[in-house]
């Protein structure tokens, strides 16, 4: 692999003005993900606890550039094959996903510039 841009990213935990606490990862001054809220009663907002409720190592972070909503999503988890497994089922409510074969890439080296 071969660096194209890197970022000095900074995580904190914030407080909104109604009282959630939420991961804010900082990427630069004006640009960030900031952490869906779960207490919100909106399509997202209920969406996200009940997804907490089942998947408590899941997030979902909205990207905010210059104090603007971008439209872009960063979400996942680190779980274990099985959790995941389980997380794709239910997403997809199939289990054909589990016929297809399991490749696990090659790790590419980092290139020094």
């Amino acid at each position: 692999m071969k660096v194209l841009k890197e970022w000095d990213v900074k995580v904190k935990l914030v407080r909104t003005k109604r009282g959630a606490v939420l991961h804010m990862i900082e990427l630069e001054p004006g640009h960030f993900y900031l952490e869906q809220n779960p207490l919100k009663d909106s399509k997202y907002g209920v969406a996200y606890r009940k997804i907490k409720e089942n998947f408590p190592e899941f997030y979902m972070f909205w990207e905010i550039k210059n104090n603007r909503y971008t439209g872009k999503l960063l979400a996942g988890a680190i779980l274990e094959k099985k959790e995941i497994d389980e997380f794709v089922t239910l997403l997809a409510k199939t289990e054909d996903f589990k016929k297809f074969e399991e490749i696990l890439e090659e790790i590419e080296e980092m290139e020094e510039e």
